[in-house]
């Protein structure tokens, strides 16, 4: 276990089986991280009924927000304006009352209310979600998995940009391999923004000593030989990271050293976010809650940043409206 103290908004309401799968990942998430600290953002009863089944020096490291209105699963992005216990939980990590967030409500939701609240690093336009996959031959970092449907290759070139630091301060990967997921490893293969977005990759500076490596396929994400960071679109990575869970189910469970990520970092946002999958268990939400302490202990947020755009990068936030989030 990582040391220092770490303090993770929950938003007990976010779900598709909240709260009770969220209350029992707290407990598993608070009894396994002695210098975990929680703030539960919803109904203050499911809150007490977390609390009082803690002993008493577990119970001193929890703290309640009292909120009662959620956005629903399929509530369009824009609920998130509006109070809800993910708007709050951003609201404490923006205000300092939490070093990060965790939500396993609706991604589009997460996201509007982190670019809203917590504002977007500059030149990102379009935040994305990155997942990290026990890949054959090492951790492999898989980029968008959900926050942008829809990006321009700008966008892709940035993500790209995004996983390489990623890969280097979150996985101490060193000098990361960056790859383009497409039908092939030709050049020319993909649609039109694949081959728009293969060029401009390839003239892009990557930080860290990274380099891209070229179009790399499906296999590539699950056999890690090719790249250690694979840069998609969101829906595509989202249906990939579906697919290889739904594949471990049917081979019996996934291989030892753990399966398909049901948490993802989001990153461009100026704090620390953590989104769970809709239809996380138990284990799924501990398993979130501990990547947020993770991530806030390694300072990843902060260190990507800096690499991203200089140690200025956090002092020229941009908090505009225009979100672009488009998520299912």
């Amino acid at each position: 276990m990582e040391p220092g103290t770490a303090r993770i908004a929950v938003d007990l309401l976010g779900g598709d089986d909240a709260p009770a799968v969220v209350v029992d990942g707290a407990l598993r998430a608070v009894r396994a991280d002695p210098d975990l600290h929680l703030l539960l953002v919803g109904p203050t009863e499911v809150a007490d009924g977390l609390i009082a089944a803690l002993d008493p020096a577990q119970r001193a490291r929890i703290a309640v927000r009292p909120v009662r209105d959620v956005v629903g699963m399929a509530d369009h992005p824009s609920a998130a304006r509006a109070e809800s216990t993910v708007r709050a939980a951003v609201t404490a990590v923006r205000d300092g009352t939490a070093d990060a967030m965790v939500s396993a409500g609706a991604t589009g939701a997460t996201v509007t209310a982190a670019v809203l609240g917590l504002g977007r690093w500059p030149e990102i336009r379009q935040p994305a979600l990155v997942a990290t996959l026990p890949a054959v031959a090492g951790p492999v970092v898989l980029l968008d998995v959900g926050g942008s449907l829809e990006p321009r290759p700008a966008t892709l070139v940035r993500h790209a940009v995004l996983g390489a630091a990623y890969a280097a301060v979150a996985h101490a990967v060193v000098e990361p391999r960056v790859g383009l997921l497409s039908v092939g490893t030709e050049a020319g293969k993909g649609d039109r923004v694949r081959r728009a977005t293969d060029p401009l990759l390839a003239a892009e500076p990557l930080p860290c000593g990274a380099r891209y490596v070229g179009l790399v396929e499906g296999y590539d994400v699950t056999l890690g030989a090719r790249a250690d960071a694979v840069v998609t679109d969101g829906f595509t990575g989202n249906v990939l990271l579906k697919a290889i869970e739904g594949a471990y189910a049917m081979a019996g469970g996934p291989p030892v050293g753990g399966g398909a990520p049901r948490a993802a970092a989001l990153l461009g946002v100026a704090g620390t976010v953590v989104v769970c999958h809709g239809a996380a268990r138990a284990a799924d939400v501990a398993s979130g809650i501990a990547l947020a302490a993770h991530l806030w202990r390694r300072r990843v947020t902060d260190l990507v940043s800096a690499l991203l755009d200089g140690d200025a990068a956090t002092d020229r936030i941009d908090r505009t409206t225009d979100t672009e989030v488009r998520t299912s």
